[in-house]
């Protein structure tokens, strides 16, 4: 396999024409606060879980259409469990278990939720 490494890929725009950029402060969603504080944690903790490295690697290997759909922490999340995959610390029957847990968990709080509001609306 020969490799063209004179040629940009897609997620290097450095020097490219991208329009303005956004200058503005915003606060972080609790969830992404959560992804860069498990990034410290894989990265840092002796033995090292993951590096840094696998990281860039996995937002780089992102399709064309996923890497522009997919926000900047997105993009962390689906890195991070590449390499967790990858390094054997997570099956994806594992992350398949976990991600039903939370969803059957935000069905039930949401439900909870909304019954509270109606019960609160009928009085």
């Amino acid at each position: 396999m020969i490799r063209d490494f004179t040629r940009r890929s897609h997620h290097d725009m450095g020097g490219q024409k991208a329009g303005q950029i956004k200058q503005i402060e915003h606060d972080y969603e609790l969830w992404e606060k959560r992804v860069d504080a498990m990034l410290v944690l894989l990265t840092s903790k002796s033995p090292k879980l993951m590096s840094v490295d696998q990281l860039r690697k996995g937002i780089e290997s992102l399709p064309p259409d996923a890497y522009e759909k997919m926000t900047y922490y997105e993009r962390w999340i689906f890195s991070i469990t590449q390499a967790l995959q990858y390094n054997g610390l997570l099956t994806t029957e594992e992350l398949s278990l976990k991600m039903e847990e939370v969803q059957s968990r935000y069905e039930t709080e949401t439900a909870w939720k909304l019954s509270s509001i109606q019960e609160i609306q009928y009085r």
